[in-house]
């Protein structure tokens, strides 16, 4: 009898650790869902920068070759293949971009742009301008990770 107590108690244990796990990724999903929904109409706001050229030829997060003359983008949580439009608020220019990469890794910004992209916002000189960026275009289902 000893014996069945002692395991119901040790298995009952093992499954409430397993439900708190549980509950602490499923928090943990909900609050990344959050950061950067790519659904179509999603906006954020925040300090914007560009690929230095020194990352020329180099692969991105996604696989895909950086290189300047492309319209991309690295953003920290939307799917690659997300179609955003990032607006220089300071002067109204915008373009559009795909994400391809992960990024900035600098506190404050919120997207790394191709030099091509940086040159048409006009924000090469200033290195980093306030942004807001909008989602135009969901990512292809294949593309998404």
């Amino acid at each position: 009898m000893k014996n069945i107590l002692n395991s119901q108690i040790l298995y009952g244990a093992k499954w409430s650790r397993r439900a708190a796990l549980a509950g602490v990724l499923l928090a943990a999903g909900l609050l990344a869902g959050g950061c950067g929904s790519s659904r179509v109409g999603f906006t954020q706001t925040g300090q914007g920068s560009y690929y230095a050229d020194k990352f020329n030829g180099r692969p991105t997060a996604s696989g895909a070759i950086y290189r300047p003359g492309k319209m991309t983008a690295a953003h920290n949580t939307l799917p690659f293949g997300t179609r955003i439009r990032v607006t220089n608020v300071r002067n109204g220019r915008s373009v559009k971009v795909t994400v391809n990469d992960r990024g900035p890794h600098v506190a404050g910004r919120i997207v790394d742009v191709s030099g091509k992209a940086a040159n048409q916002l006009d924000l090469k000189r200033a290195g980093v301008v306030p942004v807001r960026l909008e989602v135009i275009g969901a990512a292809p289902r294949a593309a998404r990770r």
